[in-house]
């Protein structure tokens, strides 16, 4: 999959959270985002938005999370001495459990299955062929130093 094929990709799962009814609507990412925020108005009306604290293991899931709270018209923030992947943020919870995490975990996966490819094609051809994991052995009496 090249770069443009994986935007494609994840334009065409944006639509597809909003509830687009045909293949038109769920081209338009436009249309889309209108009607995730308006879900998200409805949803803040008939519950009050909760702070929340999103933890995610990367900076490419950091930089997706950030992206779409602010596609949505959410203010993500992080308090000082924090880690730079935490994510804060005042959104209801129902929008939370029902669009925003299945639709990150959605765009999150993609965009992860993309990076994993791209490093295995460069690591293979400018590094060494070879990218199988590291082989499995018993564990020694003594252990040897670790990096970190």
């Amino acid at each position: 999959m090249d770069e443009a094929a994986l935007v494609a990709k994840l334009a065409k799962l944006e639509a597809l959270v909003a509830g687009g009814a045909t293949e038109g609507e769920r081209a338009a990412a436009a249309s889309a985002r209108d009607r995730v925020r308006a879900r998200l108005h409805e949803q803040g009306a008939q519950s009050p938005p909760v702070e929340y604290k999103f933890s995610v293991g990367d900076a490419w899931s950091h930089k997706v999370l950030v992206a779409l709270l602010r596609r949505y018209g959410i203010r993500p923030y992080r308090y000082r001495g924090q880690r730079r992947t935490t994510v804060m943020a005042r959104v209801p919870k129902r929008f939370v459990d029902e669009t925003l995490w299945p639709h990150f975990e959605r765009l999150s996966a993609e965009l992860r299955t993309y990076l994993d490819e791209v490093t295995e094609r460069v690591v293979r051809a400018a590094i060494d062929g070879d990218t199988a994991e590291a082989a499995e052995e018993a564990e020694p009496a003594q252990r040897s130093l670790e990096l970190e």
